[in-house]
């Protein structure tokens, strides 16, 4: 199997990398990380972004929605990520309750994050309803990357993570918001579970990296959860899924053998006891 030989030319890569990837139609790769260990083997490999997602609610505390993380767990996140990196640029998420309705909270949430965590940027679900947030963030020079379509800090007012902007007045919404947040500074956008033929639309009509998980093949790259890329989870099962193993038949079946190796009395064996 081939695999992808990273630009070496890049030995760190910026926003303005990715906006030159998207120039020339390389397209950009990424996935989530959590934790030191996690991160220091998808940076090795050359994921372009890491984001330390709010999905962490779920794959790593066990919680139905990302409403419940906080933005001292992000931070810890974060933190654990950016000490694993040398060559990824580290977006973290602003969490649910931190950015929403008041700029200068939201600023001061997003300068926790660059200060405490030492983070590259950060990133922020929503459009027009959130835009004075990001001009001000933007403002403070801390790079922004927008999130339309599926938000999941929405699951509450959507009723459903099913797809989004189906219907033309929504698309149209949709185009809109990519617009405000590109013209706000935003250096990329993240698209959720659209139509692919929107995916692409927004894509051609924007020129900032447009990132889709469940948003098409046209779009300029792709990002997906970790837990879900690698199979460590087995419930989540969406069409935009490529599972590249799996790694909780792996495990499952490697504690099974060494708790009967213990049981057995078989490790230690000699060679493995001072």
């Amino acid at each position: 199997m081939s695999t992808y030989n990273e630009n070496k030319e890049f030995k760190k890569i910026t926003t303005h990398v990715l906006l030159a990837m998207k120039q020339r139609g390389e397209r950009i790769s990424m996935l989530t990380a959590y934790d030191f260990s996690m991160a220091t083997i998808l940076d090795d490999a050359g994921i372009d972004i890491l984001l330390v997602g709010d999905s962490a609610s779920n794959v790593m505390a066990g919680h139905e929605t990302t409403l419940p993380i906080t933005l001292d767990q992000m931070i810890y996140h974060a933190s654990s990520v950016i000490r694993a990196v040398k060559r990824s640029l580290v977006v973290v998420d602003l969490p649910f309750g931190s950015y929403q309705g008041n700029s200068k909270e939201a600023l001061n949430s997003a300068i926790r994050i660059m200060k405490e965590a030492g983070a590259h940027s950060i990133k922020m679900e929503g459009g027009e309803e959130i835009i004075d947030s990001v001009k001000r963030i933007i403002s403070a020079g801390v790079p922004v990357m927008g999130h339309l379509g599926l938000t999941p800090q929405s699951i509450y007012k959507f009723g459903t993570y099913t797809v989004r902007a189906k219907e033309e007045e929504e698309a149209e919404q949709l185009v809109k918001n990519a617009k405000l947040l590109e013209e706000a500074g935003c250096f990329a956008i993240v698209l959720e579970k659209i139509p692919a033929a929107l995916g692409k639309r927004v894509a051609e009509e924007i020129k900032i990296p447009i990132i889709g998980i469940g948003a098409g093949m046209h779009v300029d790259g792709q990002v997906l959860v970790m837990h879900d890329m690698l199979g460590i989870n087995k419930e989540f099962n969406p069409r935009f899924l490529r599972r590249y193993l799996n790694m909780y038949e792996q495990i499952f079946n490697a504690t099974k053998q060494f708790i009967t190796d213990v049981k057995n009395k078989d490790f230690p064996n000699e060679s493995e006891q001072y």
